[in-house]
């Protein structure tokens, strides 16, 4: 027993074999490890998710909607619009597209350097929307006319006296909603609960 202690080492002994000053063992390290790979991993399925679904239901929207009559969903209540908007979300800021465009590339790598550090599923799930939203329009500022930096947003979900907006705005929103109760929380991204 005692050669197992001072092999895999102990809390008591932070200088056996295999331990840290904290009292960490190489086996928690390892488990940390893994636990922050996971959350990556559900950090980009979920942006991958929200990017493809925004994607293909933009695609779906110039092919069937562009220069046709709303679709009615709920009365006049709920539309489906299709709409190109070269500001921000929900139509705001239409002379600073090239802005929009290059906060969104920030945000992005925001989101990729914050990664490394997370070992919150909740955080890994709300940066995975901000990331595919922030992604899905920053793809339609990229590559739809009228040009590279400066490319309108599809756009076509249209509620009534509303703005109209997309999958990759609710996306962030969520994501963002979903940060703000989190930071209330004392939830860091990190894994760790801070009381101010």
């Amino acid at each position: 027993m005692a050669e197992a202690e001072r092999i895999i080492g102990t809390p008591d002994n932070p200088e056996a074999e295999g331990t840290d000053e904290g009292g960490s063992t190489a086996a928690d390290a390892a488990v940390n490890a893994g636990t922050g790979k996971r959350r990556i991993l559900v950090l980009i399925g979920v942006s991958v998710v929200a990017y493809l679904l925004d994607l293909i239901s933009k695609m779906i929207v110039v092919a069937k909607l562009e220069h046709q009559p709303p679709i009615d969903i709920i009365g006049d209540w709920l539309q489906f619009r299709a709409l190109r908007n070269p500001g921000a979300a929900f139509g705001f800021g239409e002379a600073f597209t090239v802005i929009f465009t290059i906060i969104a590339a920030g945000v992005i790598v925001v989101i990729v350097r914050l990664a490394r550090k997370l070992y919150s599923l909740p955080w890994a799930i709300a940066l995975g929307l901000l990331l595919g939203g922030a992604l899905g329009n920053l793809t339609d500022r990229l590559f739809r006319a009228p040009g590279v930096f400066e490319g309108a947003v599809v756009d076509f979900i249209a509620p009534k006296h509303f703005a109209v907006f997309n999958l990759a705005d609710s996306a962030i929103v969520c994501g963002g909603i979903l940060i703000v109760i989190l930071s209330f929380k004392g939830l860091d991204p990190d894994g760790t609960v801070h009381k101010d």
